[in-house]
Formats: structure tokens, sequence, C-alpha cells
């Protein structure tokens, strides 16, 4: 499997692109004309860092405007092309992608435009050149790849052939099985790109929202099964345009694109597995079965206002690790290690982002299995020194630089609590709250972090994301998507700030970077923990009561019912699949902060109360200016 990137989806200069390029792995790239243009060295010089880079030149592109012009234009097609040829030459290219004409001079017929690639497919050849032709979804008269095979067909020349483009295709909604007769030698190259499903202007959407395959909503894999129905199994080249991309870390976004052609490939792979197309061996994709553990960093006087804060919820102190000063908390299957070690990278972490809940375990089917395909998608192993009587966690790094942990039941992970913590009772009498389980794990990040993220999970594990929410804050939107599978043993809520002045934005801006923002545990009867809470000296985020007014009158509430949700501060929600009730801590620190829910059939997370929730939030903000009390 050959991977390659167009310059123009990455952010920056073309040296800074091309180092970001090979660092991510791949093994070619499309040389941009613009990026090519704005570059003051040469095409010998353009040719040359590439190949320093240890990198090929896939494509020279695009070469606009040719076919099916009247002269005297179509003449002056012809030079042009002899210009971009001297250029490719030079670059050390031998591919030029030619895209459907655009022009509104130009003239139609299939015939006419076979006959121009014919003398162009003549000219290349004498340069040992070739040529490739692509449909544009908004071409004046070819906008099917169906048609520009035809037309290459009519060519009937070995020095053109055909580009598949996944988005031209698949935002007409072209069958995509019409590409399996396609012979697989004029497939001369596939450019792949996905997007999120929007009704708007093709060209627009095009220039504005492409993103890397698996981050949108287009069926990408379906096009790719017919591309390797064919035998194809040449280049596989990202071409994206998108507004954050442009923006963003070139570093970070080649990574991701790379990730998303090893996924992709790994997918066509299991679902057709007699191709000719060579992907990388990896274990599939990792069945979770709950959230193990989440671990904070703290120093001792804030692990005493957490470990205070976590007694109020039902948690119990049921561990001391053998050696290190970490302690384990907890309740039904729920636990929460609280670290306050003094090195290591609990506290490099806590140096950075103050108490923090930093880690994350994963209770997996194969946790050798996940880090193996962790790292075949690109994934930083994690590792540090292992001390006496501690298992040595295969791990990554994860969202904000932290960490993702695996252990499983098939290894000696399974006995991880016996082995590395002393059983110890607590000595200080606490009520348990009848707390379940993780319901749910939400981390807060930028937003343009967001597609980074969904695509680190949802090729690794074996999960989907829902589609975007908007979660209305006073201060403005914070977009929210969540990972999770089929039984609900994941769930990972993500949210995307894009403001400061939002409850998400503080939490960040005060965190210094993205962090795990709030736990949400589940219980089998709401109300019932909140009684165990109160009698705990638990206090629960207080909601308005023009709250309860609005939802007994909205859901047609039994008033006694109302009334016990505006006792207790219990948020309601209710969707065709069942009924949701939140009950909420007020913030730790800056923002981070304690769910619980009852499920009742309900798939959702409650975004219509999330505006009411942040309200009575803010209102234990710091103001901007003051200074922090510890």
């Amino acid at each position: 499997m050959k991977t390659s990137i167009a310059t123009v989806s990455l952010s920056g200069e073309l040296p800074e692109k091309l180092d970001a390029i090979a660092q991510a792995g791949f093994d070619g790239v499309e040389i941009f004309e613009n990026d090519f243009l704005a570059f003051d060295g040469s095409a010998r010089d353009v040719g040359r860092m590439v190949r320093d880079h240890g990198l090929e030149i896939t494509l020279f592109q695009p070469f606009r405007d040719f076919e099916g012009m009247p002269e005297p234009q179509r003449s002056r097609t012809f030079d042009r092309a002899e210009r971009k040829f001297d250029v490719m030459q030079e670059l050390g290219t031998d591919l030029v992608l030619v895209c459907s004409n655009v022009s509104p001079i130009a003239l139609g017929g299939l015939d006419r435009a076979a006959t121009d690639f014919r003398e162009l497919g003549e000219r290349a050849a004498k340069r040992g050149l070739r040529v490739g032709y692509e449909a544009l979804a908004w071409g004046r008269h070819i906008n099917d790849h169906r048609d520009a095979w035809e037309i290459v067909r009519r060519a009937d020349h070995a020095n053109i052939g055909l580009i598949l483009d996944s988005f031209h295709t698949l935002a007409r909604k072209i069958d995509v099985n019409s590409i399996r007769s396609i012979p697989k030698e004029k497939i001369f190259i596939i450019q792949l790109a996905d997007a999120p499903l929007i009704d708007m202007d093709l060209l627009y959407w095009s220039r504005h929202y492409r993103n890397m395959p698996g981050e949108g909503d287009l069926p990408v894999l379906d096009f790719m099964r017919s591309v390797a129905a064919t035998g194809y199994d040449g280049y596989l080249s990202l071409e994206i345009f998108n507004d954050l991309f442009r923006g963003g870390s070139t570093r970070s976004i080649a990574i991701d694109g790379h990730r998303s052609l090893i996924y992709l490939g790994d997918q066509v792979k299991r679902s057709e597995p007699d191709i000719a197309m060579t992907v990388p061996d990896m274990p599939g994709p990792v069945e979770v079965n709950g959230v193990e553990f989440v671990e904070f960093a703290a120093n001792e006087e804030d692990a005493e206002e957490l470990a205070s804060l976590l007694r109020t919820l039902g948690f119990r102190k049921t561990g001391k690790h053998k050696t290190k000063e970490v302690g384990r908390y907890s309740q039904g299957s729920i636990n929460l290690v609280i670290n306050t070690e003094r090195e290591g990278f609990a506290h490099s972490s806590y140096a950075v982002h103050g108490t923090s809940a930093y880690a994350l375990g994963l209770n997996v089917a194969d946790a050798g299995a996940t880090l193996e395909r962790a790292r075949a998608l690109g994934a930083e192993q994690f590792g540090q020194s292992v001390g006496p009587s501690e298992i040595g966690m295969p791990a990554i790094r994860g969202v904000g630089g932290g960490v993702l942990y695996f252990v499983d039941g098939k290894s000696e992970l399974k006995n991880i609590w016996a082995i590395e913590f002393e059983p110890v009772e607590d000595d200080i009498a606490t009520k348990d709250a009848g707390l379940l389980q993780f319901d749910h794990v939400a981390q807060t990040m930028n937003f343009d972090e967001m597609l980074t993220w969904l695509l680190f999970y949802t090729s690794i594990l074996k999960a989907r994301k829902t589609p975007m929410v908007d979660i209305i804050d006073p201060a403005g939107i914070v977009r929210s998507q969540v990972v999770e599978n089929e039984t609900g043993t994941l769930r990972i809520t993500m949210n995307g700030a894009e403001n400061r002045r939002t409850l998400a934005g503080h939490f960040l801006a005060e965190k210094f970077g993205s962090s795990v923002q709030h736990l949400a545990f589940r219980t089998d009867d709401i109300f019932k923990t909140a009684a165990a809470l109160k009698a705990n000296g638990f206090v629960p985020l207080q909601i308005s009561p023009n709250y309860y007014d609005d939802i007994e009158a909205r859901f047609g509430l039994d008033p006694d019912l109302s009334d016990r949700l505006k006792e207790a501060n219990i948020l309601y929600d209710r969707d065709e699949s069942g009924e949701y009730l939140q009950l909420y801590s007020p913030n730790y620190g800056e923002g981070f902060f304690f769910e619980i829910v009852e499920r009742k059939g309900y798939r959702g997370y409650g975004a219509p109360n999330a505006i009411f929730r942040i309200a009575a939030q803010k209102r234990y903000i710091r103001p901007q200016g003051m200074p922090r009390t510890r």
C-alpha cells in the first residue's frame, strides 16, 4: 500500500509541508502548482528536496481547462501543456492531473475531448510522461467519472489514463460499482477525501469542508472497495481542502492523513480479503468492555480536597499502592485513582495542568493487540520505568498529551489491583450512593482538534461516532460529538470549544490544554442516589426553579415528579427511546465536575439541558482577573 498526500492539504511553507509528510510516514507527495509557484527555488530544487526526504512526486497538478476548447484557445492549451511538461521533467515526476473543463467557452462532445487527449498523449509519450483525467463534480460538460472514463477509453492511448477522486464521485452520489469494470492499468492514481454531509454548492463544499477519510460522512469505504475490486495497487493519495487544516498544525494533520489511509486500507482488506492492494497487517478493531479506571494527578493538598468530594459521592478508599503515593477509591465497578507522586509522568502532568484527570484506563478484549493496532495506526506508545510490584500496562499517548492505558481479562493485567495495591479500610465513614459504573467520560478540547481525536478513537477501537450537536453556552457554542460502541460500554463525549468565554473554553485556558472535564456515573435509581448523597454531605449543583416549571409543561410531567426533580436539582430529558435524569456536582477547581445519570432506554447525553447546567455552573467560576485562592 503506497500512500501520498497533496501539498495543498497542509498548512505552512513547502519545506515545512515536505518535512511533515515524510515524518508522518507517507511514500509520496502530490505537488500542487500554487505551492511550487510560491516557492523561491527551481523545479529541480523542489524535486531534490522531495527525494532528500525519501519521497516520490506522485503527481503534478492541476492542469485546468484543457479539453474541448475552440480555436485559438485550443492551440494555446497545448502550448500550456508543453510548459507543464517542462516543469514535470525538472521536478522528476511523470504524471500530471488534468481536471475536466469548467470554462464557459468549452465545447461538449466525448469524441472531441477524446481527440484532444489522444493528441496530448502523443506529446506526453515523446517525453515519457503520463496524463490523468479527472471529472470535477462541477465540470461544465464532464462531471461524472463514467464520462471521463469513456473519454479515456476512446482516446485509446497508453499515456492517457483516469484519475478517480472519491469526493467528486460521492458528492454527486454516483454509483461506485461502476468503477469495478475499469481496467486497473487505466487508473493512474486514486485521490481520497471525505466530507460532512452538508447541502451546499458543490464547489464551495469541496473547497472548504473536505476532511480525511473516516472524519466525515461520505461512504469512502464503499468507493475504495470498488477501486480494490479492479486489482488496483497504486498510490492512494489525499487531496484535502479544509479551512481548519489550512490554519492547523502541519505535523498533526499529516499524521491524521497517514492514519486515515492505513485505517481505510485495513477496512478494505477486511471486507475484500482477495484484493491485490498490500495493506499493513494489524489486529482488528478492539472491543471495549468498559472504563477500568480514571487517574488524577494532584498534590497532597488538592488530593485531600478531591478525596473529600469523592466520599460525599459515596466512594471509599479501597487501596493504597504498594510502592507509590497513589490511592484507589471505588464504588460499584468504578475505580478512581489519585496520584500524588513527586516524580514521573503524573507529577509532570500536574506541574503543567494542575490537578486533572490525566489518564484513562480501558478494559479491552486484548490489551497487547490493542497496543499493536494503535502503533500500526501511528499512535505514540507511552512507557515509563516499572518498579517493584508493578505491571507494565500497555499504553499510548492520548488527548491533551495524557495517557490511555489498556487492561484485559486474559493476562496478568486482570489482577492489577491485587498485584499493585494493598487493600485498606477507609477510616472515614461514607454511605454507598448506588453508583454502578462509568456512563461516559467527557473530554474538552479546542474545536480544531476534534477531527484528530475522533479519527484516533474510531480507527483503534471498535466504536462509531455520533452526529455532531451544538451545546449552547450563554457565551457561545460548543460542538459536541460522541465516540461510543453498540453495547454502551464505551462512551467518550468530545466537546470542542471555540472561545474561552464558554465554560469549556475557560476550562481549556485554565488547564493549559485539552483534558477530561467531567466524569459521568450511572445509577439505577437517581432519587435514591440523591438521598444517599445528601446524607454524605454532598451539595448538588443548584438549578434555576424556572427550569422545572418549563419541563413540567413541556413534557406533561406529573406535578409530584416535577417537585421531586426540583427538590433534588435533577435535570430531565425524554426522547423516542426513553428518559434521562441528570444530577451534577458544582465545579471542582476551574470547571471540572461530576455527573450522575439514570438511563431508561435513552441513547443521548442530555444536550437540551446543557444550557441550564452551564448557566448554573458559571456561577461558580472565578471572575476574570481575580486570583486563585490556592
